[in-house]
C-alpha cells in the first residue's frame, strides 16, 4: 500500500479525476461541492489541463457535452439543485452516447433547501436525470477512499459503454476528511474512441454527435441499442458490500453515509444478540436487486436507513418481492441519523419478530 494522503471527500474526487486523465473540468460554486472546483482551479493549470468556471450550471453541462464529444475526458460537478438545472444537458449526453463523470454531493431539499447532508436525490439520479428513456450508472461512496476509487470506475465506466455516470455522494462524505490511498486507485482497458469528433483530414467517415431522430422507428432503433449495452452493465457492473447478511433475522439496506451508521448499529446489536446484517448497494443503478431477492428468501425483516423521506426503499421492496416484510427509517432536511436511533428501531423489529 502506498502513502496515504489526508484530504477531504471533495479534493480526492478531484484528484482522482486528474489521475485518471481528465484534464476538463467544468463547474459552477454550490455549497458542499465548491471544494471541488477550488481544487481543480489550483490543480489544472499545473498539468495542462482546463478549470473553467461556466457562467451556469447549464452552461457548465453544456461545455463538458462538447468536450466529451471531441474525445477528452471531462467532469462537472455541483450539488443538488445544480444537477436540476443539468439535467437537460445529461439528457443530450445520453441521448448522444457521451461518456462524463457528473458528481453530486448532495444537500437537503426540496428547492434550494439547506446546505447539510442528505440522500435526497436517489430518484433523480437512479430514474433519469433528464427526460427520455435513458440511464446513467451511478455509484456511490462511502468513504473519502471510496470517493477517489469510485472517481476512477467512473471514468472507465464512461468510456467503455459510452454513457454519462454519476458519484452520488452527501455533504458528510465531501466535507469529512480521512487518509487516502492514491496508488491503489482502479483502472481498466478501455477502448479506443473512435466515434469522437476530434479531426481526420479526411482519412475516414466524418463522426456525428447528434441526439436528435426525426424517424421514429430510427429512435426507437438508437434507444433498444442502448439498452442492449444497459444490460451488458446490469450484468457486469452491479456492485454491492454485504455485511453479515448469512444468518441475519433483520437486514438494514443502505448507502452512502448512512451506511457506516448501519454498520456500526448492526455491531452493537450482534453484541446484545440480535441478528443483524447489512446489504450496500455501491452502485445504485444498477442496483443489486438480486442480491436483495436472495437475502429476502431467507431473512425475517429488511429495514432501508436513508436520509430522506424514503426514496431507495422503494427498490428493496420490489427486490423483496413480498418474501419478507420491508419498513423504512429515516431523517430528513439534511439531519444524519445516529446509530442509537437505528439501533432502537431495530430492536423494535426485533420485539416484533418474537
Amino acid at each position: 500500500m502506498g502513502k496515504k494522503v489526508l484530504m477531504k471527500g471533495n479534493e480526492a474526487i478531484a484528484e482522482a479525476a486528474i489521475a485518471s486523465g481528465c484534464l476538463y473540468y467544468f463547474g459552477y460554486p454550490i455549497t458542499p461541492q465548491t471544494e471541488i472546483a477550488e481544487f481543480m482551479a489550483k490543480r489544472m493549470p499545473k498539468v495542462g489541463g482546463l478549470c473553467l468556471q461556466a457562467e451556469s450550471e447549464i452552461a457548465a453541462i453544456n461545455m463538458a457535452l462538447g468536450a466529451s464529444a471531441s474525445g477528452v475526458r471531462c467532469m462537472t460537478s455541483s450539488s443538488s439543485p445544480g444537477i436540476s438545472l443539468k439535467s437537460e444537458g445529461i439528457s443530450y449526453m445520453a441521448g448522444s452516447d457521451l461518456p462524463c463523470l457528473i458528481v453530486n454531493v448532495q444537500r437537503g431539499g426540496p428547492g434550494l433547501g439547506g446546505i447539510q447532508p442528505s440522500q435526497q436525490d436517489y430518484y433523480q439520479a437512479t430514474r433519469g436525470v433528464g427526460r427520455g428513456d435513458l440511464r446513467l450508472s451511478v455509484l456511490a461512496p462511502n468513504s473519502v477512499q471510496e470517493m477517489a476509487s469510485m472517481t476512477c470506475e467512473a471514468f472507465d465506466l464512461g468510456d467503455i459503454y459510452r454513457m454519462p455516470v454519476m458519484i452520488l455522494a452527501d455533504g458528510a462524505l465531501g466535507q469529512m476528511m480521512e487518509p487516502v490511498d492514491f496508488d491503489s486507485l482502479p483502472h481498466r482497458e478501455v477502448p479506443e474512441k473512435t466515434w469522437a469528433t476530434n479531426g481526420h483530414g479526411g482519412k475516414r467517415k466524418k463522426n456525428i454527435i447528434n441526439s436528435l431522430y426525426i424517424e421514429p422507428q430510427v429512435l426507437e432503433d438508437s434507444i433498444l441499442d442502448r439498452y442492449k449495452r444497459y444490460d451488458t452493465v446490469k450484468a457486469n457492473e452491479t456492485k454491492f458490500e454485504d455485511y453479515m447478511t448469512d444468518d441475519a433475522d433483520i437486514v438494514l439496506v443502505a448507502f452512502g453515509i448512512t451506511s457506516r451508521i448501519c454498520k456500526s448499529a448492526v455491531n452493537a446489536c450482534r453484541e446484545q444478540g440480535i441478528k443483524a446484517g447489512l446489504l450496500r448497494p455501491k452502485t445504485l443503478w444498477p442496483f443489486p436487486s438480486d442480491k436483495l431477492r436472495e437475502i429476502a428468501s431467507h431473512t425475517k425483516h429488511m429495514l432501508s436507513v436513508e436520509m430522506s423521506m424514503g426514496q431507495m426503499v422503494d427498490d428493496v421492496r420490489i427486490a423483496a418481492n413480498g418474501q419478507c416484510p420491508v419498513s423504512f427509517f429515516g431523517r430528513t432536511g439534511g439531519m444524519i441519523p445516529s446509530t442509537e436511533e437505528v439501533i432502537a428501531e431495530i430492536k423494535k423489529i426485533a420485539a416484533s419478530l418474537n
